[in-house]
């Protein structure tokens, strides 16, 4: 994976001979030739990243390619650091040592890039040696181990899984598509690996009522190593197979014809099973009929790829199979682990039912034993059910990974078998090879899908290998941090579009190939966070591990100090979990000028560690992105942060730090500060200087160490901006900011700001997309006040709305714009029914009521109103008694929160028409009005009937 490196360093290089390096000569001429070889070098890379997975020798190759990228930018990197330490010194002493040391650094760095070059065109010449070629005389790969992975993929029709567990209803489901010919004509089933697509698949093709409903039937396995013809003959072989000899003597075309027509004469059903990629169905696809008319054919597709299956039917129907809990996981485990007899006997005993083993842990002498003789003489070891409960814990509902660790563990009769692999659980997963099992482990299916992603989205992935388990990774963030590694390409980036435009298309490629989990913005639309599956995570680890991409060191498992980490690896990303519980560990750690990322996960580490730190933080001289995470009681960031003048990213979220330095003004390049901490920060009034930044997260509460207000002026290439408080910041500043996309803003106490905000959001000559405004102040009661308000609600980028204050009258509905999606009312104190109104915002999709904001007793939600509506929240409405809902209201409602209404009678009764609701709170209400809602078998309460439909109810 050294192509993205290279692309990489070639940006570094253009960016650099333009700027710093364009007058030094003597350095230049030799970069320039470097550059020219890279650029030829960048067409052999992609053919030999596909190849790397199977010739260790072109694994090293595009290794020491990687590493010849990296030591170029490096060693550009650290003349240009001590060039600009040159240029930004203001003592004559200083500044003369600073000349010195350039000198010294030039000739040093002339040297190195020298012997870099030669090694280069070392590597260019041995290409032919290894038979690379470039990626447009790319021919086809018979490596005898790209034939045997081929082996393993390929699927058979008549090989039907008997341990099946947990998704029958959907099989049901399915097969009801299937046979009804007046539904969609393809099936679809997708999802990562191991997840049981093409066993579902083969249950359909050997389900009793799809066997007689069809007359036809073929199964074809398309896999990556695809072949047109092969496949084409093999499925009219199956439905013809009369015709078997003409059929081979077929030309392509006649084949295509032929498959056409008969799909059009009899009812077929045809498996297309693991298909990848857009081009082998637009290969296929002329064979397919594509109207509903004929004999009622249909076709059943699996692929791993989302985009896949709704590019050949958009409109179809798509199966994504779900994860299985836990109660079906260990069922699915058991079955696999103790086989059944012919006779419907299990081969060995079962959990529970029978004896698994003698009290001294050695299996009995006759597994033949009756159930009643064995219980008789042996007990059931409850420490192995608490062992193999956990294990398959570890599977995370993935039925693959369940089978692999049944057949692992069907050998195995011991307790002591069974501490064995639940120790070395991780590693069993990823060698597989349990006992009659296909050689296969857990990560080598799913590592297809890496091998699959072409090669700019390869580096996405591995970075996720930088974030904890089971963590919610905020998409945004995730942006942020690639682009400040430079691993988004500019040559992706359309015109209209920004830079995290295009990184949010690298992580719905990797979502749409579910490599990943993703949530949606259901409001906002766009991606919300991201996380992986615990196995795809190990997958992640180990590829990373493999590509020298990062290391991670937890400090809570791994007893060692950072001074372990050598200067000599050069992994360019260290993730580190450090252990409150032990702060006398060094953390000192020399000559790390290669690392580009650093994550530290503090997990509440307190500011004695952080000053154990200062000099660890200072040594990472060309650290593109710094995440500290989880301190907790620090003082004040260090100032050695100042040195690191090449960070894009510094963010400092879930800590608690109360002041920043002043050297943050030294770095010129960064591009996101994140300082969202939970205490009131304490900024230096320096950020202004950074006029690189794009993304700009303030803290909730802050002050400046001026006591001025904080200047943002001349950051013209800000996109971002979160927490920008008019009582804090000069909001005059803001019509310097004419790139910014999204603003999150906040008025306090006074009104004098509101006329400024509103000027800008209407300004139609900036780029903004979203606005979020919170406003606090005493009331808007006047006539001045209540024209601002109507004036506000118009603009057409007002996205989110709070107000907490008193509002005389809610303006009508025609003076609200069309794009607000979210409002919170708090303290409004208003007479008339707000819902009369709100209900007919055509976007309105959040709706939150706070603490008389209503001060009637009545309120109606009338049939067709709140269209969009998915969350509502009726909060300390203390007056309120009753509340109607017609038939019809809020369609598409999905949560619904009703929190200390002290008066509310009941629950309204056409809440049973909004059959889309998923969940109810119900949080310091009544005591009657929560007996109401109890449920229970034989003493249900009387409204409970209204919400027996809501999948969860959950009632404090």
């Amino acid at each position: 994976m050294a192509e993205p490196v290279v692309s990489i360093a070639l940006d570094t290089i253009r960016d650099l001979l333009v700027g710093e390096l364009k007058f030094y000569f003597g350095i230049k001429s030799q970069v320039e030739e470097i550059q020219r070889e890279l650029q030829r070098m960048r067409s052999f890379l992609k053919d030999a990243d596909s190849k790397q997975e199977t010739d260790d020798r072109v694994h090293n190759w595009v290794a020491e390619v990687r590493e010849a990228a990296y030591d170029i930018e490096d060693n550009l990197l650290i003349f240009v650091t001590v060039k600009i330490s040159t240029r930004n010194s203001r003592n004559l002493f200083r500044k003369l040592g600073f000349l010195f040391r350039e000198i010294i650094t030039t000739y040093s760095v002339g040297s190195k890039i020298s012997d870099i070059r030669s090694k280069i065109s070392g590597l260019t010449t041995s290409l032919q040696t290894y038979g690379i070629n470039p990626i447009s005389d790319q021919g086809e790969v018979s490596d005898s181990k790209i034939s045997r992975v081929w082996d393993l993929r390929r699927s058979y029709s008549h090989v039907v899984e008997d341990d099946f567990v947990g998704l029958q209803d959907d099989i049901k489901l399915l097969v009801s598509h299937l046979i009804d010919e007046y539904k969609d004509p393809v099936v679809s089933i997708y999802g990562m690996g191991g997840l049981g697509k093409t066993t579902i698949a083969r249950k359909l093709y050997s389900h009793r009522d799809v066997r007689r409903h069809f007359d036809g039937y073929a199964w074809t396995c398309v896999s990556q190593q695809w072949d047109k013809k092969d496949i084409l003959q093999g499925i009219l072989i199956k439905l013809i197979p009369e015709k078997r000899y003409e059929i081979i003597d077929m030309r392509d075309e006649e084949l295509v014809k032929q498959l056409h027509d008969v799909q059009l004469k009899k009812k077929c059903l045809v498996v297309l099973d693991d298909i990848w990629s857009i081009q082998a169905w637009e290969t296929l696809k002329p064979a397919f009929p594509n109207t509903r008319t004929g004999a009622g054919s249909k076709i059943l597709l699996t692929s791993r790829n989302r985009e896949v299956v709704f590019y050949v039917n958009p409109s179809g129907y798509h199966y994504e199979p779900r994860f299985l809990s836990n109660e079906e996981s260990w069922e699915l485990l058991e079955k696999k682990a103790f086989p059944r007899r012919e006779d419907g006997s299990a081969a060995f005993p079962l959990f529970g039912t029978t004896v698994l083993c003698s009290p001294d842990g050695t299996p009995p002498v006759d597994w033949a034993l009756s159930a009643a003789d064995s219980a008789a003489k042996f007990r059931v070891d409850e420490d192995m059910m608490k062992l193999g409960k956990d294990m398959v814990g570890r599977c995370c509902g993935l039925p693959l990974a369940i089978l692999v660790l049944g057949g692992l563990l069907v050998t195995r009769h011991t307790l002591r078998d069974w501490q064995i692999v639940y120790d070395n659980i991780n590693w069993y997963l990823a060698k597989g090879r349990g006992h009659g099992q296909q050689p296969q482990a857990v990560t080598e299916v799913l590592a297809f899908s890496y091998y699959d992603l072409p090669f700019q989205f390869k580096q996405c992935f591995l970075y996720l290998a930088n974030f904890p388990e089971d963590f919610e990774i905020e998409a945004e963030k995730l942006y942020q941090l690639w682009l400040a590694e430079g691993i988004i390409s500019q040559e992706d980036k359309a015109k209209e579009e920004t830079m995290m435009d295009v990184a949010e298309r690298y992580l719905a490629e990797l979502a749409q190939r579910c490599m990943v989990q993703v949530s949606v913005k259901e409001t906002a639309g766009g991606f919300k966070n991201c996380r992986l599956h615990d196995l795809m995570r190990d997958l992640c680890i180990s590829k990373a591990k493999a590509e020298n991409f990062t290391k991670i060191l937890d400090f809570r498992r791994e007893k060692k100090s950072l001074d372990s980490y050598s200067s000599s690896n050069t992994t360019r990303r260290i993730s580190v979990y450090l252990d409150p519980n032990d702060m006398h560990r060094t953390m000192t750690c020399s000559e790390n000028h290669h690392i580009r990322s650093a994550f530290f996960y503090a997990n509440d580490c307190s500011e004695k560690y952080l000053q154990k730190m200062k000099s660890h933080i200072g040594s990472f001289k060309l650290l593109r992105v710094l995440l500290i995470q989880g301190y907790h009681y620090a003082d004040e960031l260090p100032k050695a942060i100042g040195s690191l003048i090449h960070l894009r990213y510094l963010g400092l979220s879930y800590s608690q730090f109360k002041k920043l330095p002043t050297a943050l003004g030294k770095l010129i390049y960064l591009q996101t500060l994140y300082l969202e901490v939970g205490t009131l920060l304490e900024i230096p009034n320096v950020l202004w200087k950074m006029k690189r930044l794009k993304h700009l997260y303030l803290p909730g509460d802050f002050r400046t160490q001026d006591g001025k207000k904080l200047r943002l002026d001349g950051l013209s290439e800000l996109e971002t901006l979160v927490n920008f408080n008019t009582s804090l910041c000069d909001v005059k500043d803001l019509d310097g900011l004419t790139n910014l996309r999204k603003l999150r803003a906040a008025i306090k106490d006074k009104l004098d700001d509101l006329p400024n905000i509103i000027k800008y959001i209407s300004f139609t000559q900036n780029h903004l997309r979203r606005s979020s405004l919170f406003i606090s102040c005493p009331k808007f009661c006047s006539d001045e006040e209540l024209n601002l308000l109507r004036t506000l609600l118009g603009c057409h980028r007002l996205y989110k709305l709070s107000i907490r204050a008193r509002i005389g009258k809610l303006p009508e509905h025609y003076h609200f714009s069309s794009t607000i999606a979210k409002i919170a009312f708090s303290a409004s104190a208003l007479d008339e029914d707000p819902m009369t109104i709100l209900e007919k915002l055509p976007k309105l999709s959040s709706l939150s009521l706070y603490d008389s904001t209503y001060v009637g007793e009545d309120m109606t939600c009338l049939d067709n109103g709140f269209p969009q509506l998915l969350y509502l929240k009726l909060w300390g409405l203390s007056n309120l008694k009753r509340w109607r809902i017609d038939k019809g209201a809020m369609p598409k409602l999905t949560r619904l929160v009703i929190a200390n209404c002290e008066k509310m009678e009941m629950i309204p009764d056409g809440i049973k028409f909004v059959t889309t609701l998923q969940k109810l709170n119900v949080r310091m209400m009544s005591d009657d009005f929560k007996d109401r809602l109890r449920a229970g078998d034989d003493d249900e309460g009387e409204d409970y009937y209204k919400v027996r439909h809501v999948a969860q109810i959950k009632i404090d």
